[in-house]
């Protein structure tokens, strides 16, 4: 069969499953309300994040030039990790061109044909591609499952493991028990490895579930995230001690062959990181929203901005979608394989920057779609 056969048979069976995707341009400015994107706390177009990205391209260029062990780490790199370490809690952080890339470097570079892998069920792609990608054994648990984990540890003949999970998960919206984690892998010499792409902004006071909760800075507790959520900006970190950071900026393939995270982007994320850490009220309001849409739809305390609601299936949640579109709303339609347990799920998200009326135009909404 030819390429162009096959392409032609993929792309039948995608339209007869309802599992079609396409791309949607929008323009700069919408009348939607935006319950789909990733902007939790409102900073992607705040004057103070665009400023100081419009001003870091005039002063650094538009990108970094090279990779960061050539010529490409900048003063402004620097700076953006040490007030991440410090907002965190954590020893050091190291910043990647995405969180995609910082998953992928902080897996590959620290497990090795020595190391188990025991993965949760539902981490997102970026961590299953590092699984991938690694030269250790893996082992996928079910979601949420400490005793799954825990013998997967007891049972393991290689020197060393690690844990990977997400503090607040991508499309499920609920939290790990990161607590229970955190003390199975201790008793059996793991090292837990956190992503924090959806706790960052929102648990915590801003700083992260897993500085919540008292983990931060644990030798044994690495974590990962990005800038291109709460921070409005792009680009990834990887946080944890010198040595985990040293090591990486040695051996983590993502980041050693990469061209540096751009002057503009490094300026927003730390000018959104200065705000979120003087502003609580940011984090209070994404909290405030998140709530009212859970509420709408019947969710009980969400773990975070994020947070999904099972359909029937596919095309029911592309009909339900096309309703809050119409309504003047836009929300996440999550259809196979982009969901870990195969259920289509309407996926919502909130911002700090949905006005109280807005607010309650959606809840009305989604209550008259949601089954």
């Amino acid at each position: 069969m030819t390429l162009h056969a096959w392409l032609s048979d993929q792309a039948a069976h995608r339209e007869s499953s309802g599992l079609t995707r396409a791309l949607v341009p929008r323009h700069p400015s919408s009348e939607l309300l935006d319950l789909a994107g990733n902007d939790y706390l409102g900073l992607v177009r705040d004057p103070r994040v665009t400023t100081a990205a419009a001003e870091a391209a005039h002063t650094w260029g538009a990108g970094a030039g090279a990779s960061r062990l050539v010529t490409g780490t900048l003063t402004l790199h620097a700076e953006l990790e040490s007030v991440l370490a410090d907002f965190t809690g954590q020893p050091a952080a190291l910043a990647f061109s995405t969180g995609y890339q910082a998953n992928l470097g902080a897996v590959t570079a620290l497990a090795d044909s020595d190391t188990v892998i025991v993965s949760d069920g539902h981490v997102h792609a970026s961590l299953v591609d590092a699984c991938r990608l690694a030269r250790a054994h893996v082992t996928v648990v079910p979601h949420n499952d400490v005793e799954a984990v825990e013998i997967a540890l007891a049972r393991r003949s290689h020197p060393r493991a690690m844990v990977l999970v997400e503090s607040i998960y991508s499309v499920l919206g609920d939290a790990s028990p990161l607590v229970d984690l955190a003390d199975v892998c201790h008793r059996h010499g793991a090292t837990l490895l956190v992503d924090e792409a959806h706790g960052i902004g929102v648990a915590g006071h801003g700083r992260g579930l897993v500085h919540e909760i008292g983990l931060a800075g644990r030798p044994d507790v690495i974590v990962t995230m990005t800038f291109s959520k709460a921070l409005g900006s792009q680009g990834g970190a990887v946080l944890g001690s010198e040595a985990v950071v040293q090591h990486l900026v040695n051996r983590a393939r993502p980041f050693i062959f990469d061209t540096g995270l751009a002057p503009a982007s490094t300026a927003a994320a730390l000018a959104a990181l200065r705000i979120t850490a003087a502003e609580p009220a940011l984090v209070e309001r994404v909290n405030h929203v998140a709530r009212a849409l859970a509420d709408a739809v019947g969710i009980d305390d969400p773990a975070g901005a994020v947070m999904s609601v099972p359909m029937p299936g596919p095309r029911e949640t592309l009909d339900a979608q096309a309703a809050c579109l119409d309504a003047g709303i836009r929300v996440g339609a999550f259809r196979p394989p982009s969901v870990p347990d195969g259920i289509s799920r309407l996926r919502l998200t909130a911002s700090a920057a949905v006005s109280d009326a807005s607010l309650a135009r959606a809840t009305q909404v989604l209550a008259s779609v949601v089954p």
